[in-house]
């Protein structure tokens, strides 16, 4: 993300570089981490917190192909790029120095109330329903915060909530986890992995290249339109009739049902 977002380019105005250079914030990777990754949409934050975290993470970048700086693509935090000086974020004031006070901020962001239900609603959203529970998001919400984010708790909590087992199965799986399931129901290695990646790239899901920071759609919409749904069934075809001398059809059903 500081590469796909430009914060290599960041440089506080008031630091070494800027000063030198005449150039200025970029605000994409902050506001990217409240909106996309922490706080969400209307999670309590403000245009000045952006441009305040903005200033918190000038100097993070990464090193280059040369190397030179560590092995490439390898964070290096650039104190000749940092904004100097104390910043307020969500009301509260950090004067730590350096990459400290960015972590500072990045840790306090994570324990928001405002991350615990956006990483709530995403984790049920993804396995459970486009529109999930509020009591399940409720639930994972108070999940969240308790065990300081740990994921692991989050999906026992899921796994071990009624609401998770009674909403209705209406969640369509995406491009990538069509064929990868596919796949696994052949119980094949892919000899050709190319078949896979151009799969992906005719049902709109070309591997790791997302049009934006916030990723793939992850509800049934997105890849429900009548042209998807039939390449799915090309594909569906294809496969079979390249394999349909090496399977016995009752076997793949037996296979399904156990």
């Amino acid at each position: 993300m500081l590469f796909f977002l430009d914060n290599q380019q960041s440089l506080g105005p008031e630091s070494r570089a800027g000063i030198n250079r005449h150039r200025g914030l970029n605000e994409n990777l902050a506001r990217e981490i409240m909106e996309l990754h922490t706080l969400g949409v209307g999670g309590g934050y403000t245009q000045d917190d952006v441009t305040s975290l903005a200033r918190v993470i000038t100097g993070w970048t990464f090193a280059g192909r040369q190397g030179q700086l560590g092995a490439p693509g390898s964070f290096v935090f650039n104190a000749n790029a940092h904004q100097p000086g104390p910043q307020q974020v969500l009301g509260k004031t950090y004067a730590q120095a350096g990459i400290a006070q960015g972590e500072a901020v990045l840790s306090d962001i994570a324990r928001h109330p405002s991350t615990a239900k956006f990483i709530a609603t995403k984790f049920a959203r993804h396995f459970v329903a486009d529109d999930p529970p509020p009591a399940l998001v409720a639930r994972l919400q108070d999940t969240f915060s308790k065990t300081d984010g740990d994921l692991r708790a989050l999906a026992t909590a899921l796994v071990g909530s009624n609401e998770a087992w009674q909403a209705p199965l209406t969640k369509m799986r995406s491009p990538y986890e069509f064929l990868v399931a596919s796949g696994r129901l052949l119980a094949r290695n892919p000899e050709d992995p190319g078949r896979y990646l151009n799969g992906l790239n005719v049902l709109g899901q070309p591997l790791w290249s997302p049009a934006g920071p916030n990723g793939f759609p992850d509800t049934a919409a997105a890849w429900a339109a009548p042209e998807g749904l039939k390449l799915r069934l090309d594909i569906s075809a294809q496969l079979a009739s390249q394999l349909a001398d090496k399977f016995d059809p009752r076997d793949l059903l037996e296979l399904i049902a156990a």
